[in-house]
């Protein structure tokens, strides 16, 4: 079974291409939701957060408090890097074994989609690479559509701290263009067909 990542910079459409992946009856492991709920469910990550970063970093209800810890780590480096160095390994492994029961299940291949797969290292568990391509412009329009609360400066910041459209497709094994021109069904039909085959 082949096990392919998909990526994108936000506003590129990355879930967009999942989706219609997943419609065609592809598993898809979407790892920004994943780890959400491995850092609420698994007993040992919640321990290593809040010895971390603190008792805020869950309310009282024992959900992930996202405003307080994005709040942490978005403008500091070193502490972005000590939550990633916690998360990514519960991740893979909570991948793992969800890849392991699909191909017990028969299929051909299943995705993986995040952002960040070239910049966490865990596009190296993967054996092919899918990035999403839009400009810089169709991108940023997307994302102030989609997330009013946001300015175009918090949508530059967030595209700084991703790896440049240019750098991703230049590691990527296959690129599928969303530019709103180009239309992306037949683009991920090709693929599929080329990953059954």
């Amino acid at each position: 079974m082949l096990r392919i990542g998909i990526t994108g910079g936000i506003g590129s459409g990355k879930s967009i291409a999942g989706r219609l992946f997943h419609a065609l009856g592809v598993p898809v492991y979407d790892a920004d939701t994943r780890a959400r709920w491995v850092m609420e469910h698994d007993e040992a990550l919640r321990s290593e957060l809040l010895a971390a970063f603190g008792a805020d970093t869950y309310d009282a209800a024992g959900r992930l408090n996202r405003p307080v810890l994005a709040g942490t780590v978005f403008n500091n480096p070193a502490r972005l890097a000590q939550l990633n160095a916690l998360v990514h390994p519960h991740v893979g492994t909570d991948f793992e074994r969800w890849a392991t029961a699909q191909q017990q299940a028969g299929h051909a291949y299943v995705l993986k989609e995040a952002a960040l797969l070239f910049e966490a290292g865990s596009y190296k568990q993967l054996d092919r690479m899918i990035t999403v391509f839009a400009p810089l412009a169709v991108r940023t329009a997307r994302v102030l559509r989609r997330d009013p609360q946001r300015s175009a400066t918090d949508v530059a910041a967030i595209m700084a701290k991703q790896l440049s459209e240019e750098e991703k497709m230049q590691r990527a094994d296959y690129v599928l263009v969303n530019d709103d021109v180009q239309p992306l069904l037949p683009q991920v039909l090709a693929l599929h067909a080329r990953f059954l085959a």
